[in-house]
Formats: C-alpha cells, sequence, structure tokens
C-alpha cells in the first residue's frame, strides 16, 4: 500500500480527525495501549545527566585553552615582556565560565537533532564571541583607568586560538562515547511506515550523533504492523501514539500522502513538546534549506550556496589560509615517498593525471605514483582475465585487487590516501580546492546525469570532500552525485571545516580505501 493510499484509509476510517486522536481510548483497550507504550520504551531509555556531561565538557576543554594561552604568550615573553598575576589569571578563569550560558541560549544543551555542521558553527561563533567581549572589556577598564596595557589580552587571543579547535574536538569526543554507552538521545515516535518512514529511519540509524531514538513506529495500514523497520517495532495505528505521551517528547511524521488539512490538524493534535513534519522532498533534504514566509504562505527556499560569487570568495581565501602552511609541513613526506617509490620501482616518483576541473576545462592533477608504469596494461589484461574485476570497475571505477599497485608503499599511500598530498600543489596554483567534489576523468563524467555534470563544472574540484569521509572508494555513481550535490547546495567555512576534521578520522580508519 503506498504512502497516499494509506493517508486516503486514514481520511476514509476517521473523516473527524479527533476520531483519529481518540481512537487507542475509544477502540483500543487501556492495556493493549500500556503493551505500546512498554514495547516503545524497551530499547533505550534517556540519560538526564547526558547533556551535563557535556557542560564539564566545554567548562574543561575551555580552560585547557586558557592554559595554552598562557603558555603561549610565556612563549614570547623573551620579545614582548610579560608579567601576569594570580588574580588576572583568575578572573580569565572565572569568565570563561559564562560559556555554558552562551551554549544554552544557542540550545547546544543538548542539542538533540542538531547536525554536526550546524553544532560546530555554534559552538566556535559562541567561543568567539565569548572571548571577544572579555577582551573587550579588559581593554576598556585599562583604557578609562589609564594603567599600562594589560597581559591578559595576550593571553585571550591565544586561548581563542586553542578554544576554537579543543572544544569541538572534546564535544566530539564527548559526544562519541555517549553515544558508544547508549547514553545519548532522547526517544521518537515515527509516524508512517512508508518510504519516507523508512529513509527516517535510516538517517537516525547513521548519525546516532543526532541523538534522535526512534523507539516505535505507528501507521494505520493493519499489513505492516507486527513487522519491524531497520529494527524498530510497527507499533499499531497512528491513534495509538497518545499513548506515548509520557515517555516520548518528539514526533516525526512522515506521511506526506496525507491530506494538508489532516496534517495541520494532526500536528496541533499530537500530545508532543516538538512535532517534526518531514515532506517527501528527500532530494532537497539539505542543512542550507530554509523556510520562507512570501506574506502568510509558506514556502522553501533551496540555495546553491558554493555559486555564489561572494562565497567562492572566502572559499579561495580559505584556502590559502589553511594551504599554504599545509603544504609547507608536507614537503618533508614528499621528499621521503619519493625515495621510497624510486626504490620499489624505477622511474619518476610523481605523475599528473588530466582531470576535469572548473568550467570544464582540463587540469593536471598531481599525485605521488603508486602503479608500475605499464599500469594500463597490467589493468586491460586483468579485466580480460576476469569478468567479476570488469563488473566492478565497471560500478565503481576502482577495485579492491589491483594488479597495478605497487607493493609496500604503493598500497600504504593509497590506504592513507597520502598519494593526493602534490595537489595542494594544485590548489596554491588554483585549480583546486581544499574541500570540493573530487576531480574526475572525463570518461568517469560521462556517466552522470547531463545536469549533474553542469552543475559540478561550476566548482572548483578537491582533495577531500562528503562523498570521500563517507564512502570512499564503496560510493557508486548514485553515491557520489548525491554527496556532491549536497556540498555545492550546502557549502558553508563551516562545512569545510567539518569536512577536513573528518577526513583526518577517514584516513586513520581506511575504510573504503583501496
Amino acid at each position: 500500500m503506498t504512502e497516499a493510499a494509506v493517508s486516503t484509509s486514514t481520511v476514509r476510517l476517521a473523516p473527524n480527525l479527533d476520531a483519529v486522536l481518540d481512537y487507542a481510548s475509544a477502540k483500543v483497550d487501556r492495556q493493549a495501549a500500556a503493551r505500546v507504550a512498554q514495547a516503545a520504551a524497551l530499547p533505550f531509555r534517556a540519560r538526564w545527566w547526558a547533556p551535563w556531561a557535556l557542560v564539564v565538557t566545554d567548562i574543561l576543554a575551555l580552560e585547557l585553552a586558557l592554559l595554552g594561552g598562557l603558555l603561549l604568550r610565556w612563549a614570547i615573553s623573551p620579545v614582548v615582556a610579560f608579567e601576569l598575576t594570580a588574580l588576572q589569571y583568575t578572573g580569565m578563569a572565572v569568565g570563561l565560565l559564562v560559556l555554558p550560558l552562551r551554549h544554552t541560549l544557542d540550545g547546544l544543551y543538548p542539542g538533540y537533532g542538531l547536525g554536526p555542521v550546524e553544532r560546530l558553527r555554534r559552538r566556535v561563533c559562541g567561543v568567539a564571541v565569548l572571548i571577544t567581549v572579555l577582551i573587550c572589556w579588559d581593554f576598556l577598564a585599562g583604557y578609562y583607568s589609564g594603567r599600562d596595557p594589560s597581559p591578559v589580552r595576550g593571553v585571550l587571543i591565544g586561548t581563542l586560538a586553542f578554544a576554537v579547535v579543543i572544544c569541538p574536538l572534546a564535544e566530539a569526543a564527548t559526544r562519541w562515547l555517549l553515544v558508544r554507552l547508549r547514553c545519548w538521545g532522547i526517544p521518537v515516535a515515527v509516524l508512517g511506515a512508508g518510504r519516507t518512514g523508512e529513509l527516517i529511519l535510516k538517517t537516525l540509524e547513521k548519525d546516532p550523533s543526532l541523538g534522535l531514538v526512534p523507539v516505535g513506529v505507528f501507521d494505520d495500514d493493519p499489513h505492516k504492523w507486527r513487522r519491524p523497520i531497520r529494527g524498530v517495532p510497527v507499533l499499531g495505528p497512528v491513534a495509538r501514539v497518545k499513548s506515548l505521551a509520557k515517555t516520548v517528547r518528539v514526533a516525526l511524521v512522515a506521511m506526506p500522502g496525507m491530506h494538508r488539512e489532516q496534517l495541520t490538524l494532526l500536528s496541533a493534535r499530537l500530545p508532543f513538546p516538538r512535532v517534526i513534519l518531514v515532506p517527501d522532498l528527500m532530494g532537497l533534504s539539505t542543512v542550507g534549506i530554509a523556510a520562507c514566509d512570501l506574506s502568510g504562505v509558506l514556502a522553501i527556499e533551496v540555495r546553491k550556496n558554493l555559486l555564489v560569487r561572494r562565497n567562492l570568495i572566502i572559499k579561495r581565501v580559505l584556502d590559502y589560509v589553511l594551504g599554504i602552511p599545509l603544504f609547507i609541513v608536507s614537503l618533508p613526506l614528499f621528499a621521503l615517498f619519493a625515495a621510497w617509490i624510486r626504490c620499489v620501482s624505477p622511474g619518476p616518483a610523481f605523475y599528473a593525471q588530466d582531470r576535469v576541473g572548473l568550467g570544464g576545462k582540463t587540469i593536471r592533477v598531481w599525485k605521488l605514483r603508486t602503479m608500475y608504469l605499464d599500469a594500463d596494461e597490467r589493468l586491460a589484461a586483468h579485466l580480460e582475465r576476469s569478468p567479476a574485476a570488469r563488473r566492478e570497475w565497471d560500478e565503481y571505477f576502482k577495485l579492491k585487487d589491483d594488479p597495478r599497485i605497487l607493493p609496500g608503499i604503493g598500497y600504504l599511500l593509497r590506504k592513507t590516501s597520502l598519494d593526493e598530498l602534490p595537489q595542494l600543489w594544485n590548489v596554491l596554483q588554483g585549480n583546486m580546492s581544499l574541500v570540493g567534489p573530487r576531480p574526475f576523468p572525463r570518461y568517469h563524467l560521462a556517466r552522470f546525469r547531463r545536469d549533474f555534470s553542469v552543475l559540478r563544472r561550476g566548482v572548483l574540484p578537491g582533495i577531500t570532500g562528503l562523498w570521500q569521509v563517507t564512502s570512499r572508494s564503496n560510493g557508486n555513481l548514485e553515491a557520489q552525485e548525491s554527496c556532491d550535490t549536497y556540498y555545492i547546495r550546502n557549502w558553508s567555512v563551516w562545512m569545510d571545516l567539518h569536512l577536513l576534521a573528518r577526513t583526518v578520522s577517514a584516513v586513520l580508519s581506511q575504510n573504503g580505501a583501496y
């Protein structure tokens, strides 16, 4: 039965929505309702102290950043005189305790339902605003009192530099630990067991850091009852969701086929503090989507952030700010790996591939060589001998058992993706970005839909990106298209910083790399 048919069935069974929501009390005995509530409460128990763990983590991380700022200021004291009293240090330590209040106003405690990019943005902005206020306060106090320049400002500037890195990492580690201990999240009821509801369950299962834990699904189609969806039980008709009012605080309505008036009344009558309506717009479900009020008419704005000229300039500045120091730090690695490659296989240690860049132009993408010099001949012979390898190549354009790879160094570089380090030179040249869609050859791009290829050619390709940190070589053409479209539509500085941080963990885990 389709979702539209389910919604029609709901209307037919109860033209009056009050009758739908009173169905449990009129047609279902109290024992059955109690069994529903008990079954939904079994898989998960919320921990009231979990948000407080984030508060403590933020305080400790910020005090650690303050200590780092102090040590950094002491390190340059031979150049610029420095003397800090215990009272001044105590004042800064106490002033930083305001941070939890700021994060509370930003909805970060506990922050259930916030995505990782939005959490990073709010957290970094909160820390930056607090420390900036403290610096301004110290400056004004010193100015009106006529005292000498305070050493507090230098310490606070160093604290800010450490805090924007330490605080998000500490929060992510605490959240990860709470998820592993099954102490993170709040119970959620999902209304609708159709395609949209199943996709919602898959999303929540894939990203437990959101903190939305589905404990039960409700649908008016009797054929779906007692059949779990991704391990979550379907507990009966929509009306029975009332029995969870005391244990569940959030309802996700995934019934896009329901009539507009019924959906409006349903959302108003559901006995939950938070009701989230999920439309059947999964292709447009993005971080950057925004609700617009057009004189009382609800509209949805879908942005293409990375096609805005101002954003392109900001992204280019970020590439140089981060790319230049990364390139300098990588130079010793280039020398080490180049020597190793030449010992295993005589010939050049670096090579360049022709890929499609901005505007469809051909660019030369640099890599450390991980294959034999006669790699093309080896590949052709292998594909001819193995039909299974041919099918794998046609779907992914990669092989898990690749006869072209150099022994030892080749597998190491590809497993860790360090063979792509020379692309930092492409970033400095301006034909690539640190983060963006992968630069593919023309034969690869020819497999995509034309509209997606046009969208992709409008941005710089990147060394890393959303596809690389989620699927890497395990992602097929559909996954690549979905990830790249999502990234282009929703780009922000925070997303780039988030993906760069995730790149480190993706490289260390080596998932999907071969």
